[in-house]
């Protein structure tokens, strides 16, 4: 496996206005689409199988074998809808990406389309984000005009339409199913499954729903071939991601490197924590994974290699800590966020959390004790897999990780009475789980 950054979607990121139709072109852009239209779109479905490319949204499903779950062609119209409704904590690669080249995504949306047989095709943007809405608008427009879109794609009598959707800024809305549920114009709530998007999804219709960076990642396979796209990564996770680190590090951003990178290689690419201090713990994949301690930092970063370890690799956004960051405080903004979101559809979800951030809080003030642990534990196990969507099991996770590596500094709140990293503090609490790391 290759270790070094590896610039795949973002090779042309440093390219002067690499945002431009002619910028993307004069880089190769839609060579890939060229190649992919005199291709059966079967074939292409089987070439996004053979590459093994795994969802890059946090999931890690094998994408060719989603778009196989499709049902045979009949009356109903198929739809490609993108998942760009990034708002988990931590998470800050897709609008990036979506800002510095839009065309390729643009190209992988109309491939993607083109092998599942979708006349129309959806980007659910994130609706903050406006410039980004505005960026791919304008390639959207640039892709018309060039023959890309519309009723006949590049001559060939393929129809395609593509629509930049912006949502109303609900995190429950980067879960499939309540994305689509705001697509058709109502309250974006997950729905019960079955029937799966694949089946009936978008307007009752089979829908294949796919992250950014997965229908990113799709030119690059057909224009390089299988084998190409092969070399990097790992056997069961090939390919690369973009990892996001941000935090407490020398330089923050976006390092694209073959899956199965390890955190210490992504320090060090980051100019390692910042200057006097130490790693206290990181979080692998945004602020829904499990949080890892530097026993970790060799784990390599793939979905396999961090779920054995105890995590998730979510959207490959490691958030670094270093010592004087409140283990407790830090999880109670992540549950008080969690219980903002929670679209309040299912109790396990909508009460867990709302009494998992009032526990913290008292926690948090030096009021609470060790029966409170197992209380926050107990909601834990009451929230996790009980819940319509995962919105349930985000939650839980940084709670029960945070007591499994930090109970002591749990306890240390009601020895102090408060916050042992108060500045008014007469000294930081030095955690044994930290105690003599060095940077």
């Amino acid at each position: 496996m290759t270790t070094a950054l590896a610039p795949v979607l973002t090779a042309n990121w440093e390219q002067d206005r690499a945002w431009t139709h002619d910028a993307y072109v004069s880089q190769g852009g839609y060579e890939a689409l060229r190649k992919a239209v005199t291709l059966d779109p079967d074939a292409v479905v089987q070439l996004v199988k053979d590459s093994g490319l795994r969802g890059r949204g946090g999931a890690g499903f094998p994408t060719g074998m989603k778009w196989g779950f499709l049902p045979p062609l009949a009356d109903k119209p198929r739809y490609l809808v993108v998942n760009a409704d990034e708002s988990e904590p931590g998470a800050c690669k897709d609008i990036p990406f979506m800002m510095a080249s839009p065309h390729t995504l643009i190209e992988g949306v109309i491939i993607s389309s083109y092998a599942i047989r979708a006349r129309y095709a959806f980007v659910y943007v994130r609706g903050e984000v406006l410039h980004v809405v505005r960026r791919l608008q304008q390639a959207v427009a640039e892709a018309y005009a060039e023959g890309y879109l519309g009723d006949s794609v590049l001559g060939t009598g393929y129809e395609l339409d593509v629509i930049v959707h912006a949502g109303a800024g609900a995190y429950i809305c980067g879960e499939e199913t309540a994305m689509l549920d705001s697509l058709e114009g109502r309250r974006g709530q997950p729905r019960l499954r079955p029937p799966f998007p694949a089946v009936e999804g978008l307007y009752a219709s089979p829908t294949v729903v796919n992250n950014v960076c997965t229908i990113g990642t799709v030119p690059a396979i057909v224009r390089g071939g299988v084998e190409e796209f092969r070399k990097l990564g790992t056997e069961k996770a090939p390919g690369t991601a973009i990892y996001s680190i941000s935090g407490h590090v020398v330089r923050p951003g976006q390092y694209e490197a073959p899956m199965g990178t390890t955190m210490r290689q992504l320090l060090d690419y980051a100019g390692g924590v910042r200057a006097g201090h130490q790693l206290k713990f990181f979080t692998p994949g945004g602020s829904s994974t499990p949080m890892f301690t530097p026993e970790q930092l060799d784990v390599p970063l793939d979905y396999d290699s961090v779920a054995a370890a105890g995590s998730q690799f979510g959207t490959a956004s490691p958030m670094v800590f270093d010592e004087t960051v409140c283990v407790v405080r830090c999880v109670l903004r992540w549950m008080e966020f969690y219980k903002h979101e929670s679209c309040g559809k299912c109790t396990p979800c909508r009460e867990g959390t709302f009494w998992m951030t009032q526990i913290l809080q008292r926690l948090e003030n030096g009021e609470g004790g060790e029966q409170d642990l197992d209380t926050l534990l107990d909601l834990c196990d009451n929230v996790s897999g009980r819940s319509f969507c995962a919105l349930g099991d985000f939650a839980v996770g940084p709670v029960i990780s945070s007591i499994k590596h930090f109970r002591e500094e749990y306890l240390a709140h009601q020895t102090y009475g408060g916050c042992p990293f108060d500045p008014a503090a007469s000294m930081l609490f030095e955690s044994p789980a930290t105690a003599g790391v060095a940077s």
